[in-house]
């Protein structure tokens, strides 16, 4: 009976002493990143038949388990991707947000400071000061388009590092995560299938820890062994072995740094950024496709509807020598880039036909070849979307493509041969604020005239009078060679004198146009509009026979800014987005979507952070050590080891009296 009982009081103190030290290990992981409070599971031992029923032999530990749900571990992890993904956007977004909305230096403002140094000009024309105004303002607001786009490129440059760190940070994770694998098998096969718990805890911080980088799926194996996933699916862990990421130059764009998965197996594929998600990675390639990207673009855009507009009123005038004006601004050309997966030899390039019609999308052009003829598929990146597009042919057969004109647009087809499934990336306005320049530095050569004075010839008989001419595009090809002087011939009817060699548009004051071929007598209609050669004006009231009006030349302009006036009126006619916006209004829209768009972030990520904060808690609440709890533990188990330490003394005091009683 004393065997029994003392062996009895040995398997509780060894109980006692297990819970002891468990409770210990507890207390000194109290603030140990991803550790889970363990447990010492305790059974009783077999029962002894003494013949007169069982007899309990003590207790012993069967395992020490954690306190592990492995659904809320699973939940915790996806929230803190979400989390991280959402911290990552929004620290990139208020960089861009702050520019933008830069009230006393930002572009608005020193668009707002040209356009009043152009009315300057328009009102005292022959102010030299007035015209150097103009072109320092001019400077002024090139040199903000310039920087804005360097700081967005500087931005994404920073990005393209933070990938390459990123996926340094993935791979040691992935090879920890692996190499643990390998480890959990070895111990749990040693121990005759007992968890190495603190092995356990250690892979799931990793796991933790990767999923604030990246979104992470996890499958663990029937041997215990994790497999990890990203992305839509490809492999990152499978048990002890472990996949590369690296970061690769885009195929598609060179300023671009993308991912590619270099599996198991040592194949390499590179990854479209929309397959990443979640984690700081997943937030910063969001960022760049969602904000970034159009940001520049629209900032392109601007820049290059502003220059077009601006260079194309500046030729229709004429300088303070009379000559015609020259382009103001300069800005960069559409770039077009080979993918580096394609197999032909075609070369792309890429103007700008209507810098009013941009996009803030880049676009996708790929290559069809079916017996011999090529066509061709342009997708909008920006929604992927299929547009239609305008073909210039040869006419061959089969015809030849030439040139695809869309939204304002014309790729034209160089050097080389198509192959079928090569793919170009058009980026109409990339660049065209990083190139952006005035070409006008003299202020004797700003276009602040019109390049044509009309008038009413002194000594008329009638009423008739005509009106300031207003100027067109076609000017700029066909400059008025001499003055003209148009002549009222009562016997007839008509006005005479205009260019010989030149078609005559009169548009009644009433009625459709009519279009006068060279030589043709052209009539005179009060309140009717005579254009030719880019030059349009208006006649009203009745002449009387041998009345004469004048077109001349502007040899001087040195009085007159008519067409500064128009220069300034551009500031209000709605020339960006298809014609729907003004140059102001563009702006505004951008830093209203880049702003609106921070807020969402910003209070999408509160929201996530108090929800990963409650999941925690949960899951804290079940493996996380309370040190009350823990207080509590130890002197119940140091009770229960005083206790079978009295048994044993009580079985040694029974023992002992025994042998006195033999002797």
């Amino acid at each position: 009976m004393s065997g029994s009982l003392f062996y009895t009081g040995l398997s509780g103190l060894s109980v006692a002493r297990s819970s002891l030290m468990t409770t210990a290990h507890n207390t000194a992981n109290v603030y140990t990143a991803g550790y889970t409070r363990q447990v010492a599971e305790v059974a009783t031992n077999g029962a002894i038949n003494s013949g007169s029923g069982y007899i309990g032999s003590g207790a012993r530990i069967t395992t020490v388990s954690r306190s592990y749900d492995r659904y809320l571990t699973a939940q915790l992890a996806t929230a803190q991707s979400t989390s991280a993904a959402l911290s990552a956007y929004g620290s990139q977004i208020n960089r861009i947000d702050t520019l933008l909305a830069d009230k006393t230096s930002g572009l608005s403002p020193l668009m707002q400071n040209f356009f009043t140094a152009v009315q300057g000009v328009a009102n005292t024309p022959a102010d030299s000061a007035a015209r150097q105004q103009l072109i320092s303002s001019a400077q002024a607001l090139a040199n903000k388009f310039r920087s804005t786009d360097q700081y967005l490129t500087d931005q994404n440059n920073s990005i393209n590092e933070q990938i390459v760190g990123s996926v340094d940070q993935i791979n040691t994770y992935a090879s920890k995560i692996a190499s643990l694998n390998q480890q959990i098998s070895m111990m749990t096969a040693v121990a005759g299938g007992q968890p190495p718990n603190d092995l356990l805890d250690q892979r799931d911080q990793l796991v933790s820890d990767l999923s604030q980088i990246v979104d992470v799926k996890v499958l663990e194996q029937d041997n215990g062994k994790y497999n990890v996933f990203i992305a839509t699916g490809q492999s990152l862990v499978v048990g002890d072995q472990a996949a590369k990421m690296q970061a690769v130059q885009s195929s598609a764009d060179p300023m671009r740094k993308a991912i590619a998965l270099v599996g198991i197996a040592g194949n390499v594929q590179e990854l479209k950024d929309g397959a990443i998600t979640g984690g700081s990675l997943g937030g910063i390639l969001s960022f760049r496709s969602e904000t970034l990207t159009p940001a520049q673009n629209a900032i392109g855009r601007l820049a290059a509807a502003l220059a077009s507009a601006v260079n194309d009123q500046h030729n229709l005038g004429v300088d303070l020598n009379g000559a015609l004006g020259k382009d103001f601004f300069a800005t960069g050309a559409p770039a077009v880039f080979s993918n580096l997966k394609n197999v032909g030899s075609l070369v792309m390039s890429a103007s700008i036909t209507n810098a009013s019609q941009l996009t803030t999308s880049d676009y996708s052009v790929q290559t069809k070849v079916v017996a011999g003829a090529a066509t061709y598929v342009v997708t909008r990146l920006s929604d992927n979307q299929v547009i239609p597009v305008s073909t210039t042919t040869d006419g061959g057969t089969p015809p030849t493509v030439l040139a695809l004109d869309f939204e304002g647009v014309r790729v034209s087809m160089g050097s080389g041969t198509p192959a079928n499934g090569d793919t170009f990336l058009v980026q109409p306005t990339r660049f065209a604020a990083r190139d952006m320049d005035v070409l006008v530095t003299d202020p004797a050569k700003v276009a602040a005239a019109s390049p044509v004075i009309t008038g009413t010839t002194a000594g008329n008989q009638g009423n008739a009078a005509i009106s300031t001419a207003t100027i067109g595009a076609p000017y700029q090809y066909v400059p008025l060679a001499s003055n003209l002087t148009l002549s009222y011939d009562a016997a007839t009817g008509d006005l005479n004198g205009f260019p010989a060699g030149s078609y005559i548009t009169v548009t009644p004051a009433s009625g459709p146009s009519v279009t006068y071929n060279p030589g043709d007598a052209i009539p005179y209609s009060a309140g009717a509009t005579y254009s030719f050669d880019g030059i349009t004006f208006t006649m009203t009231g009745t002449p009387a026979d041998g009345d004469s009006f004048t077109v001349n030349k502007n040899n001087g302009g040195v009085s007159d800014g008519s067409n500064a006036l128009l220069l300034g009126a551009l500031q209000r006619k709605a020339l960006v987005g298809g014609g729907t916006t003004t140059f102001n209004g563009a702006y505004s829209q951008l830093v209203s979507e880049v702003g609106n768009k921070a807020m969402e972030i910003s209070v999408a990520s509160k929201t996530q952070d108090s929800v990963t904060g409650q999941i925690k808690a949960a899951q804290q609440s079940i493996s996380g050590v309370n040190q009350d709890e823990e207080t509590a533990n130890l002197l119940m188990f140091q009770q229960m080891y005083q206790a079978n330490a009295k048994v044993i003394q009580t079985a040694s005091t029974i023992f002992d009296a025994i042998l006195a009683i033999s002797a």
